[in-house]
């Protein structure tokens, strides 16, 4: 090996020349009779960082600068979230009105039997709950009432909510079973009334 003589942009003393390939190589970068050469980069490599350093520059001024929406993550969901909304088909409003088929009633009478008569009672007469079939109520007794008492509960009275166990048409079912059934009948033992009159 030969010390390197007229390199232009290098120290003398950081290189050696390979004799029999005549390429540069740094001193004291050698392991296991290995020795590192000192090429220069690949002028395509040097472009195509470059390049990236530009564009990074150019993405971060229209993303901070000029805020562009398709760059923004939570606009780009809220854009794809109501392209998702506009596509669904309209939802017909469930209406609330008392039910008196047979259908209704049958189902009706197996949510009273499954969940409500525990509190109830089968005949409607009351136990932890009040009597249902006076015409004594503490939150009303339109079918919207009821209705709403079924769905949101009264937490403070023990009545839990039930819109996560029965659909609308299940609690609006067991409201019109209760109407049309319960309420006027005659239970074995009627618990005393409770709330207000209303006829």
């Amino acid at each position: 090996m030969t010390t390197l003589d007229n390199h232009p942009d290098k120290k003398l003393e950081e290189y050696e020349i390979d004799t029999l390939t005549n390429k540069r190589l740094l001193k004291d970068h050698e392991y296991d009779g290995i020795r590192e050469l000192d090429n220069d980069l690949p002028g395509w490599w040097k472009w195509l960082f470059i390049i990236t350093i530009v564009f990074s520059i150019f993405y971060l001024v229209r993303l901070w600068v000029f805020r562009a929406d398709d760059l923004i993550q939570a606009k780009e969901f809220d854009k794809e979230m109501a392209g998702a909304q506009a596509s669904k088909p309209p939802v017909a409003e469930f209406q609330i009105s008392l039910l008196t088929d047979a259908v209704s009633m049958a189902s009706g009478k197996e949510t009273w039997t499954k969940i409500c008569a525990v509190c109830h009672l089968v005949d409607g007469g009351g136990l932890v709950g009040p009597n249902m079939t006076d015409n004594y109520w503490i939150h009303g007794n339109t079918v919207e009432d009821m209705f709403a008492i079924v769905t949101n509960g009264v937490i403070e009275k023990g009545m839990i909510p039930y819109k996560d166990q029965l659909s609308p048409k299940q609690r609006l079912e067991v409201v019109s079973y209760i109407i049309n059934e319960i309420v006027g009948s005659t239970p074995a033992t009627p618990k005393e009334p409770q709330g207000e009159l209303i006829n």
